[in-house]
């Protein structure tokens, strides 16, 4: 298992397939890396840290790149460059690769898929890839070749690898992998106990994703600003800065908050949730979807997420705020229609892929001593 830590939601996939693997197959060796670690600290920055500088300062430039890389057909002089900096910067991975034998290697970040297939084409390694995109369409960064298997999280995202040459027969629409706690159902009613949870209201559920950025204190005071009572319940993710300044933010009386740093019971306060105010990310829309929640947009990350927004809309399972001003407008709206909050639900459900990270480690097991 390859990932890397740009964000959470890559490491959040291979954790998945992983305890998939174990699950299906406990006797099976799986070794789980970030190829990031593997690599020097200036470069591990500039990938990692830079990025969520640049989520968190100026996002409109991460569209700006996304557009412009997805749009070029053939590789150019700065890019030859790139993956020869790659390449120079990932040795440790690329020794691992080559001396010691694997039966297949998952992919779920597109940069160790490019440093594989660089390897294969110059016959360092005969190893099998399966790529495991993570976002609901497809960018043509991850269309490396050869790779034995592409796993997209929808048919969109398979038609658009189709056109930067992609064998339409290496395609697989299996979603994108969700922790396997996620495949089998809660009861409602259970998780709200557990989580200390009346539910005798709408329980309103507010993520800042595993590392807290974004304008989450705003986001938060917007939600209590709706008129009728409301349960809200917001995650800060690792950020303890943020959790701190929304537990010192005073509560209006008709409501009831709780505010949490990082914890590992998402899947039951999802199941306990009416809707989730979140940013689009694809593994947490994955997450959302499986437990048939409402979603609220907000924020979506320019390239990426603002297309993983456009297809939870399409398919009816998302409403979006654009800005903070009409937020609690439009979650008071929905709370105050149930109509239209049930059918967001549903379609929720209708989309969801709860087994996705298993149909990945069903895969890489037909590889085992090919």
């Amino acid at each position: 298992m390859l990932s890397a830590s740009v964000g959470a939601g890559h490491l959040r996939a291979a954790q998945a397939v992983e305890l998939a693997i174990r699950e299906t197959r406990p006797d099976a060796v799986v070794k789980n890396l970030d190829v990031l670690q593997l690599t020097n600290t200036a470069f591990r920055r500039l990938y990692s840290e830079a990025y969520l500088e640049i989520v968190n300062k100026a996002p409109h430039v991460l569209g700006l790149f996304y557009d412009l890389l997805n749009q070029r057909r053939t590789r150019s002089t700065g890019e030859r460059l790139g993956a020869v900096v790659q390449k120079l910067n990932l040795l440790k991975l690329c020794d691992l690769l080559e001396c010691e034998r694997w039966d297949v290697i998952v992919n779920t970040h597109f940069l160790p898929t490019e440093i594989i297939a660089q390897l294969r084409r110059r016959r360092k390694i005969r190893t099998p890839q399966i790529t495991v995109t993570t976002d609901f369409e497809t960018h043509r960064a991850w269309a490396h070749q050869p790779c034995e298997r592409y796993c997209t999280a929808t048919e969109e995202g398979a038609a658009y690898l189709k056109q930067f040459g992609v064998d339409g027969a290496t395609l697989r629409v299996t979603g994108i992998p969700i922790h396997p706690v996620f495949s089998r159902p809660k009861d409602r009613r259970e998780c709200l106990k557990r989580q200390n949870l009346r539910g005798d209201r709408p329980v309103v559920l507010q993520l800042a994703g595993g590392f807290g950025v974004g304008p989450i204190e705003k986001l938060f005071r917007a939600i209590l600003e709706v008129e009728a009572p409301i349960e809200l319940v917001a995650v800060a993710g690792r950020n303890e800065k943020v959790r701190k300044q929304l537990e010192r933010v005073e509560v209006p009386a008709r409501h009831r908050a709780k505010v949490l740093g990082f914890t590992d019971q998402i899947d039951e306060l999802m199941a306990a949730a009416d809707v989730v105010v979140t940013k689009p990310g694809g593994l947490t829309s994955s997450e959302i979807l499986a437990r048939g929640a409402a979603m609220v947009i907000v924020n979506p990350i320019p390239g990426q997420e603002s297309r993983n927004s456009d297809h939870l809309l399409e398919n009816g399972a998302a409403i979006k705020a654009n800005n903070l001003a009409t937020l609690p407008l439009k979650l008071a709206r929905l709370l105050n229609d149930p109509a239209r909050l049930e059918s967001l639900k549903s379609n929720a459900r209708r989309i969801a892929k709860p087994q996705a990270a298993f149909d990945v480690a069903r895969m890489a097991l037909e590889w085992d001593g090919r």
